[in-house]
């Protein structure tokens, strides 16, 4: 059973106000990202190179992913209906799957176009590569600052993922721009390119993951089944936990649900208050269902591979 009444609305009005903080910090950084893209665009086309049009590519992938998830951060803070009555929430998992998907597809991309660069090179304008890229990587600096004063859910940190992999490309621009200036040498630029497309790739795998893992209802990565089991079949007068279920319906909306057998059904509201006070301090679970059976009851209807005995807690 849930918490409180009070406690829940306390709660709801807390996530509501850092809802809106979230989206305010994300459209700004849209628009900043946005405005940039186009300049790093037509720098890097009439300079000639790969990482300044490939950072300007990828903060346009940006501003999609931050306009992805500001859409995302609305939808999710929209009350319950008699459509979805868990609210929409697992609009997070969605965004964030959609921006992995638009990470890959850039890595795709700036791969092939350094591979071809690499092998018919080309002349590249290392003065206004560099000052063009030092710029933004200051624009991605003052962006990524705006998300992390945000709310942090799986959607803001998707995003911020975003922003991180461009600050990381504005330095290789910025790099292969000095070192074009100094030496010449221009194989720098797609090679470095190339860098930043696997340090992205290793990072929207790992968001891919993430996001599939909440959208097919996974147990919270940070969680254990076993050890959540074992917590409740230790609170007294719990003889055994089964059909134990827990999973996300947003980032940070994290459900379970569960039976418990108990000896004494007298003694429930105090089991109960117990139970979920443990899943609220140790595992920062708050919206838990709990359904009481007696043990004689257990033991008649149900076979053994239902569920966890008591001997789990030892």
């Amino acid at each position: 059973m849930s918490a409180s009444p009070h406690h829940h609305q306390h709660e709801h009005e807390h996530h509501h106000t850092h809802g809106k903080n979230a989206g305010r910090m994300l459209w700004l950084a849209v628009g900043l990202t946005l405005a940039f893209a186009g300049v790093e665009a037509v720098v890097g086309w009439w300079a000639g190179s790969l990482a300044l049009v490939a950072d300007a590519g990828h903060m346009v992938n940006d501003a999609g992913a931050l306009l992805i998830a500001a859409a995302a951060a609305w939808v999710s803070k929209r009350p319950a209906s008699h459509l979805h009555s868990y609210g929409l929430g697992r609009a997070e998992f969605v965004a964030a799957l959609v921006n992995s998907l638009g990470l890959l597809a850039l890595v795709a991309w700036l791969s092939v176009s350094a591979v071809q660069r690499l092998q018919a090179p080309q002349a590249v304008q290392g003065e206004a590569v560099s000052l063009t890229a030092a710029l933004g990587l200051l624009i991605n600096i003052g962006v990524a600052w705006l998300l992390m004063r945000g709310e942090q859910n799986l959607n803001t940190r998707a995003a911020l993922l975003h922003v991180m992999g461009d600050l990381l490309g504005s330095v290789a621009a910025l790099i292969a721009g000095v070192v074009i200036t100094f030496t010449g040498w221009t194989p720098i630029d797609p090679l470095l390119s190339l860098v930043i497309g696997a340090l992205i790739l290793v990072s929207s795998l790992r968001l891919l993951r993430q996001a599939l893992h909440g959208i097919m209802e996974g147990v919270p990565l940070h969680l254990s089944m076993e050890e959540i089991g074992k917590a409740l079949a230790s609170v007294p007068g719990v003889e055994s936990v089964h059909d134990l279920h827990v999973w996300s319906v947003s980032s940070e909306e994290i459900m379970l649900s569960a039976h418990l057998a108990i000896t004494d059904l007298t003694r429930w509201p105090s089991i109960l208050e117990k139970s979920q006070i443990l899943l609220n301090e140790r595992f920062a679970i708050k919206h838990v269902t709990l359904q009481p059976e007696s043990v004689v009851q257990l033991v008649h209807w149900s076979s053994p591979r239902h569920g966890a005995r008591k001997d789990m807690a030892d």
